[in-house]
C-alpha cells in the first residue's frame, strides 16, 4: 500500500476555513476520483508559532501506478483550485511513502 502525504503550512487567519473546505469541498473531490481508498488530516502538533498551521493531509492508494496516474490525470486541476482559493497564503510539499508495516506490536518472544 502506498500513502500520500501532502504537508500544508496554512496562514492562521484562514487555517480554520481552510480544513473546513478541505474537509468538505477539496478532499470529497480527491476521493471521487476513485484512486484512494482512505484518507486522514493530521494536525503537527509542537510547533513553534511561525504565523501558520501545519497539517499532514494523507491518502492511501493500493499502487504507485494509481498514485502516478492520479498525479497525471486529476492532480494539476485540483491542486489549481487550492492555489486559486488560498494563493500565497500556504506552502506545501509531497510525499509518497510505501507502507511497510501496520499495527506493529512489540512481543517478548525470545
Amino acid at each position: 500500500m502506498i500513502l500520500y502525504n501532502v504537508t500544508v503550512s496554512i496562514d492562521t487567519n484562514v487555517a480554520e476555513e481552510w480544513l473546513q473546505w478541505m474537509k468538505e469541498v477539496h478532499i470529497p473531490e480527491v476521493m471521487a476520483t476513485g484512486y484512494f481508498l482512505g484518507n486522514q488530516i493530521c494536525r503537527v502538533m509542537g510547533e513553534e508559532d511561525t504565523g501558520g498551521m501545519t497539517y499532514a493531509v494523507q491518502y492511501t492508494c493500493r499502487s504507485v501506478e494509481d498514485l502516478q496516474e492520479y498525479q497525471r490525470e486529476h492532480s494539476p486541476e485540483l491542486q489549481q483550485k487550492v492555489n486559486e482559493r488560498y494563493a500565497g497564503k500556504y506552502a506545501s510539499f509531497r510525499t509518497m511513502l510505501e507502507v511497510v508495516g501496520i499495527n506493529v506490536e512489540r512481543t517478548d518472544e525470545k
